[in-house]
């Protein structure tokens, strides 16, 4: 049977997902679930603590954008964390160091949150360097070599935008040359097919996930993309030439990166049409380097993952 694309008969749901090592997270309109392969060969499944209802006022156009985004990074990244232990990454049995020691006497149980958020500061400053701060100052070192460069906030954004999304797309690319990330990219492809199967209104099984296509508009790659690209736009107003202060609007601006990111994905997931083909085309493309056509048990643990967070009136989810 040849493969289902997006003109499926679908139903547009708010489950979304993420890729994790051996697994796959989902996110339902009521609970978020993951399930992983253990080192044994059986699908461990787990309901994933949520922080409860969002605020209201973070379920308005725009601010539910950035509330989302940070709420997936929190998300994510803790399920990941799990998700190495449950796949036999980190080793119970394993000496700790010294280093690790000292780190579990001081923090005891709450020695993973503290990693935690120690990788994220540590991951925001990274990509605030990389994307903000790097292109900034390399334009304003180009400028200082070609005068005609200086003060043309055209050629700036248009220089930063795509020195941006050159390292994105590198930095994508570098990490399918793992063998260990090209299996999460796998996972990643078996979310994408899984919630196709679902949007179809088709039965979740291994056969039935298989023939949908692993490109889905509502990808967070997808949303990168689109920020990256809005980023440009936003660029054009920032009248500024200096490195820091440039900076340092531009993350002000952020906010509204994100909740306009959002909004476009949000829109292009729930139609289907010419506007829609345009916005998601970068995005789709991009797909071709984060997901990966995924094996059989990879959809069976992105199917595991689907089931757990269906509710139970299905149509209740519809958005």
């Amino acid at each position: 049977m040849s493969k289902c694309d997006t003109k499926c008969p679908t139903k547009y749901t708010s489950i979304g997902g993420q890729a994790l090592i051996e697994g796959v997270m989902m996110r339902g309109p009521q609970k978020t679930a993951m399930a992983v392969r253990s080192p044994g060969g059986e699908i461990v499944v787990e309901d994933v603590e949520s922080q409860g209802d969002r605020p209201a006022v973070f379920k308005l156009p725009l601010l539910r954008g950035i509330y989302g985004f940070v709420d997936s990074m929190r998300v994510g990244s803790k399920t990941l964390m799990r998700s190495a232990e449950l796949a036999g990454e980190a080793d119970e049995d394993e000496e700790l160091s010294p280093f690790e020691k000292k780190l579990n006497d001081i923090f005891g149980d709450k020695l993973f949150n503290v990693l935690l958020t120690v990788s994220m500061v540590l991951g925001v400053a990274i990509a605030v360097l990389l994307f903000f701060v790097v292109p900034s100052g390399l334009y304003s070192g180009l400028a200082a070599l070609l005068p005609f460069l200086k003060g043309n906030i055209l050629a700036r954004s248009i220089f930063e935008g795509v020195f941006k999304i050159v390292m994105f797309v590198l930095y994508i690319f570098l990490c399918t040359r793992m063998k260990d990330m090209h299996r999460v990219f796998e996972y990643h492809g078996a979310e994408h097919k899984t919630i196709f199967c679902y949007e179809a209104k088709q039965e979740l099984t291994v056969e039935n996930v298989r023939r949908f296509k692993r490109f889905h508009p509502r990808c967070g790659t997808s949303f990168i993309i689109v920020m990256l690209i809005l980023g440009i736009v936003i660029g054009f107003c920032i009248q500024i030439d200096n490195v820091w202060l440039r900076t340092l609007v531009r993350l002000c601006c952020l906010p509204i990166v994100m909740g306009v990111g959002y909004e476009i994905i949000r829109f292009c997931g729930r139609h289907d049409n010419l506007l829609t083909k345009i916005l998601s085309a970068p995005g789709l493309w991009m797909q071709r380097i984060t997901t990966f056509e995924p094996s059989d048990d990879q959809i069976e643990c992105a199917i595991a993952a689907m089931k757990a967070v269906i509710p139970e009136d299905s149509e209740g989810e519809i958005v």
